[in-house]
């Protein structure tokens, strides 16, 4: 856990996950993606079934390591890193990679720091793990603050399969 600071007027404490914090983490997922334009309540109930058990197995084996901002009012932001295991590539001897997801803050806490604050502990860990790099998927919300933190696209690509 880390300390107690103040960002922007606001005495917060950024501190890892547990699985008591899953309930917190699945509802700021469901935020995320509802603010995103995904607002097919159906789509987002299956999401919540699917991700709770995925967030809860990795919460238990290390696998999905969680941060939260919290004030006196309880916990008001927060993000996550999914480990998974990848084969290695010769600019990185690694056999795994790190994700940054489900980033988010309480709307009446935005624009206060928090996110950065979140950021900067997630960026942190990974330095300290030996990561030689990190992934997100930034929203249009969430772009100005990744570029800020040094992230750049990158040549991903994608193809959409109809259900």
């Amino acid at each position: 856990m880390q300390g107690l600071e103040v960002v922007n007027n606001i005495e917060i404490k950024i501190r890892e996950a547990t699985v008591s914090d899953l309930e917190t983490i699945i509802h700021h997922r469901r935020c995320m993606f509802k603010e995103m334009g995904f607002t097919g309540e159906a789509a987002l109930d299956a999401m919540e079934m699917t991700s709770a058990p995925f967030i809860r197995a990795g919460l238990e084996n290390g696998s999905y390591r969680g941060w939260l901002a919290e004030t006196a009012h309880g916990i008001v932001a927060g993000g996550g890193i999914v480990i998974a295991d990848f084969p290695s590539a010769p600019h990185d001897p690694q056999t795994r990679r790190a994700w940054i997801l489900n980033v988010y803050t309480e709307p009446e806490y935005r624009q206060r720091g928090l996110a950065k604050s979140i950021m900067d502990a997630m960026i942190g860990w990974c330095r300290e793990q030996g990561f030689g790099w990190v992934s997100l998927h930034a929203s249009d919300a969430g772009r100005d603050l990744y570029e800020n933190l040094g992230f750049k696209p990158t040549n991903e690509m994608r193809l959409a399969f109809d259900k």
